[in-house]
Parts: C-alpha cells; structure tokens; sequence
C-alpha cells in the first residue's frame, strides 16, 4: 500500500440532519483511481464505520497518508487524527485535502501535518506520490502548502484544471465493505455520481464558487451514463448545480434511457429559476426512477432576503418551481437560511410562506460565514474565536438580534413545524411504514436524535459551552490496545489499473461540498 486515505468521523452531529445522510467517500474515491492509474496502491478507511488498529498502522508504514477535510467543524478531528497518526508512524507524509482545507487552510497548518491539498485531489495527489516516489521534495509538486522549515510556503497552482474525463471512473471496490452503511434518507445502501463540478453563481454564504472561480466543468455523456449504469438502484447526484446546460441535459437523459437505465431513487440538487425556464429538463428525466426528489435552495421567504444573500432568483420562482416538480410527481425538498438578525416577524414570514406552500419537506440552518467566502473575511460581528464545532449551521457565532434565547425558541418552533416533528401531523407511524421493516430500528434511531432540534433548551446548552463534547464535538483521539479493533480488507492491487465503479464537497471529502444547506454534504 503507497497511500491510506481516511475519511474522517466529524463527530459533530448532535443537530441537524446528519444521521439522515451517510454517503460515500466519493472524492476519495477519485483520488484513489488518479493514483491506481499511475501504478500506486491505495486503500480508503472511513473513520465513521472503523475502530482504529494503531499497530497495524505502525507496521504497515504506508508512505503517505492523506486525510480529508470537508466543513470547517472537522478541523479539529483533522488535526487530532493527523497527531494520533504521526505518534504511531512518525516517517509518514501526511496530507490534508478537501473543500475546507482548499477553502482555509490556516487552522490546519500544524507540526503534525506536512502538506495540504489547495486543488483537484484527483491531480494534486499522483503526482505527489510521482515526486516521492523519484526522492524529489514535495515543494516542487504544484497545488499545495507545504511545511517548510520554521513555515508554510504555496507551490504553484497546476497549469490549468482538467477535464473531469481526465480522471478514471471513481475505485467504489475500496469502500465495499462500506456500501450499506450508506445512506440518504429512507434509502439504502445509496452511491454518489458526479456529472460536474463548480457553480458559476455567486451566493454569500457559499464557498463553492469562489474556490472554483465561479467556473462550470461537466463529465462526458458517455462517461455519466457508464457510471450511473453501474451504480446501484439509490444515487444521489453530487453536482451542485444539476441541469445547468439544457442541451447537455437532455442529450444525457436522452442517453440514459436508451442504455436501460432506470433507478429506484434519484436525488438531485438544482436552482428554482432554472426550473422555471426549463421545465422540459423535468419531463425528460422523470422516467429514470420510481422516486425522484430534487433539493432546491430555497434560502428565504422574501425577495429582500434572497436579495441579501444575492441569491440572484425571487420567491415567485421557488413558489412555480415547486408547482411544476410536483405536477411531474417529484418530490420537493430544500433549505432555509436563518439570519440571526431576523426579528420576530421575520420568523412568522418564513411560518407562513412554508405554510402556504406547503414546503414542510424543507430544513433550516443558521446563516454561518463559512471559511473561504467574503461573508468570513468580513463579518464585522463574527465571533472568531468561537470552536471550529460551531460551524455545524445550527450553533450562532454572533449574537442575534432577539438575544440567544428567543433566538432559539423561534428557531426551534421553526422545526416544529417540519415533517420531522413526531408530535406532528407525521408520526413515527407514518415513517415507518415508508421502509422496509428490517430498517424501522435504524430509521427510528436517526429519528430520535433529530428530536432535540426542536428543543431551545438543548440549542442553549452549548450557546456558551465551547467544550467539546464526545456526541457534539471533535473528540480526542486514544490510542486503543490493537487487539481491540479491526479494519476492512486491504485489496492486494497488483496492476496500475483503476477499478471499474468518483463530492466536497461538498463540501462535501472532496474536492467540493455542497453549500450550507443541502441535504446532505455530498463527499466530493
């Protein structure tokens, strides 16, 4: 083995709908391939489904372990397992990459990291293991920080940034043992596809497009249907923007449904005024699954407050886009951003508007400058000595105009009033009979922990409690006794051929996650 990549567990999921959502290291994945395909040995550990065995770590003396880093709230884990690492294998080169550390890597430059990846995995990552490989220093490698000496120093930014084709098909056979841990909702086991990268809009509290300068890459028709024909019946598609080119879109429709492909769930992420303007892409993808739900950022209830997240759509184009996905039987999902500086009325709006709509699908996050974008740089209020576990979208880290507790009490009748509430209008009863009956114990297990969110008493808690807690926060990491843990089976890879069935971004990890607010933080 030449490269471990380890998907860290961010521990940090005491709010929101993170038990929801268990998905793939797709990113990983990708890296992985870039890296077989030059004739290196990967393998991929996801932290979330592994107890660690230190020992083993410590005798195998893999050359180069990279580390992903997807939101803001896993720099610490980041950086605790990057020191755990180095305690037991202090030779090991020790990378740390994804859509946070590209985003900021400030908080992860530290004695127990020896670079971070500032672009594409799938590029930066061979041609690291190329230039250790020949003895030459990592600093030559464009793409990275690099601990040097006393410092830090940029090596140049690669030339240009690939196609996506560029990349063989993402190496799945190494998180097999995995696989049906994976989930999204009610489905499982669920695969991510990637069919582009980037967004070229410019929403304030998103970091995808400034990392990607607002560019737009798009995967071959040929190379999306291969993937999507062999992944499994339940896909969650990672693109950040879904149906951005129409003419791309319906040629790929198109394509897939004369290759036979047709899935038993489909989950998609995609703007309200594309919809709007095309809602022929619609028609056309509808016949490839039995489900399909499409997450909309829907972000506020007023035009003013689309306006101040610049947005650039209005509230009669997430009220049509709606309509028409339901008059196609999608489902309709999305998210709104909570703006500590609402006042009362503010909150009784989005009530009434979700009310209206009936958008009771629809999560709720608390508006956070996340690391990269102008809303951090700049926040005159931010409170930036605040733990990095708070950047989980439902802690506040300025205080709100209302004060924290009403703050919270208005934030969580929000929540009381979604689907979730199981002293709603959908009970426990009702979700359970939406699964198999073998799944019921898990889906009532996600169910219980999302019923906190509903509770201000327990958003007040860790108002002002920085410490990290072992269900809310990065945790230390111990160094087990070995015989205490195991870990999935390596493949003996013999050949430099990359397996057949890539997000960050992301996001998420991944070379980029989706903004705050999607359903889930896909694994690019």
């Amino acid at each position: 083995m030449d490269l471990l990549l380890i998907r860290p567990d961010p521990g940090n999921e005491r709010f929101g709908l993170g038990p929801f959502f268990r998905v793939e290291p797709l990113g990983l994945e990708y890296v992985a391939a870039a890296a077989r395909a030059r004739g290196f040995r990967p393998a991929i550990i996801d932290e979330r489904f592994h107890r660690w065995r230190w020992a083993w770590l410590a005798r195998t003396r893999v050359p180069v372990v990279g580390i992903s880093c997807m939101h803001a709230l896993e720099y610490d884990r980041v950086l605790d397992l990057a020191r755990a690492i180095r305690r037991v294998s202090p030779r090991t080169f020790i990378v740390v990459g994804g859509h946070a550390a590209a985003a900021h890597a400030a908080p992860l430059e530290s004695d127990d990291i020896d670079a971070v990846c500032m672009d594409d995995g799938e590029i930066v990552f061979p041609a690291l293991l190329d230039a250790m490989s020949r003895k030459q220093d990592p600093a030559t490698v464009p793409g990275l920080r690099v601990r040097a000496g006393s410092g830090w120093i940029a090596t140049p930014a690669p030339a240009e940034r690939p196609g996506l084709d560029e990349v063989p098909a993402p190496a799945r056979d190494l998180v097999a043992a995995y696989r049906n841990r994976y989930h999204c909702l009610l489905f499982k086991p669920v695969w991510l596809v990637e069919t582009a990268r980037g967004c070229p809009y410019r929403c304030t509290f998103c970091s995808v497009w400034s990392l990607y300068d607002r560019s737009f890459r798009e995967r071959s028709i040929d190379a999306v249907v291969e993937d999507m024909a062999q992944a499994g019946e339940n896909i969650f598609i990672v693109d950040d923007l879904f149906w951005h080119h129409p003419e791309r879109s319906l040629a790929l429709a198109r394509a897939l449904i004369r290759k036979g492909v047709r899935k038993r769930w489909l989950l998609v992420q995609t703007r309200t005024d594309l919809v709007c303007r095309h809602a022929d892409l619609l028609e056309a993808w509808r016949p490839l699954a039995q489900d399909f739900d499409i997450f909309f950022g829907l972000e506020a209830p007023s035009d003013a407050g689309l306006g101040r997240l610049s947005k650039d759509a209005t509230i009669m184009e997430s009220v049509e886009a709606a309509r028409i996905a339901r008059s196609m039987r999608y489902g309709v999902t999305g998210n709104f951003v909570i703006d500590p500086d609402w006042d009362e009325d503010n909150f009784r709006e989005l009530w009434a508007f979700v009310a209206a709509h009936e958008l009771g699908r629809a999560g709720y996050t608390i508006l956070t400058p996340l690391p990269g974008t102008d809303l951090h740089r700049d926040h005159a209020a931010l409170r930036r000595d605040e733990p990095w576990f708070k950047y989980d979208m439902h802690h506040l880290l300025w205080e709100p105009r209302l004060g924290a507790r009403r703050f919270f009490e208005l934030y969580a009748e929000t929540w009381r009033r979604s689907i979730l509430n199981l002293s709603g209008e959908k009970r426990w009863t009702d979700w359970a009979r939406q699964v198999h009956p073998t799944q019921i114990p898990y889906l009532m297990r996600v169910l219980r922990r999302t019923q906190r969110m509903m509770r201000a008493e327990a958003y007040l808690a860790e108002h002002d409690d920085d410490a990290p807690r072992r269900d809310g926060a990065s945790r230390s990491i111990q160094r087990p006794a070995a015989s205490a843990t195991t870990l999935p089976s390596m493949p003996r890879e013999t050949t430099s051929t990359p397996a057949s069935p890539r997000a960050a971004a992301a996001a998420s990890a991944a070379t980029a996650p989706a903004a705050p607010g999607s359903p889930a933080s896909p694994e690019r």
